[in-house]
């Protein structure tokens, strides 16, 4: 059962960034990525509320965490996720852990775009 909410959050969340960073693109213009910029700081703000919001009602049927967290979310945008993580080792004063995670997985994620661009273009 967590697995079908977890698709259906899933789907519901791609098609919500999909609209929205569409409406964006034709309200704003595709130079500056708006729609994207949206879509994540939305994230960040709606995963925190709601991990905040489920972890002080134990008795919340762990169904919504699975729709809403795992699945809306995650297909929404995983960015939230990340800034989520960072934002709870900051919270537990491991600043250290944070600032490498946080720094680490810029590097590595532009790392990795590059050499993904670099290979798709040998091919």
């Amino acid at each position: 059962m967590k697995y079908l909410l977890i698709a259906i959050g899933g789907a519901l969340g791609s098609v919500a960034r999909a609209w929205v960073t569409s409406a964006a693109a034709a309200r704003l213009g595709i130079a500056f990525p708006y729609g994207t910029l949206f879509v994540n700081l939305t994230a960040c703000f709606v995963i925190g509320l709601s991990i905040t919001y489920m972890g002080k009602r134990a008795g919340l049927d762990t169904a919504w965490r699975f729709l809403i967290g795992v699945g809306f979310i995650g297909a929404f945008s995983t960015f939230s996720t990340f800034e989520w993580e960072t934002y709870t080792m900051i919270r537990t004063a491991a600043l250290g852990l944070a600032a490498l995670y946080a720094g680490g997985s810029f590097l590595l994620g532009l790392i990795a775009v590059w050499s993904g661009s670099q290979l798709g273009e040998a091919l």
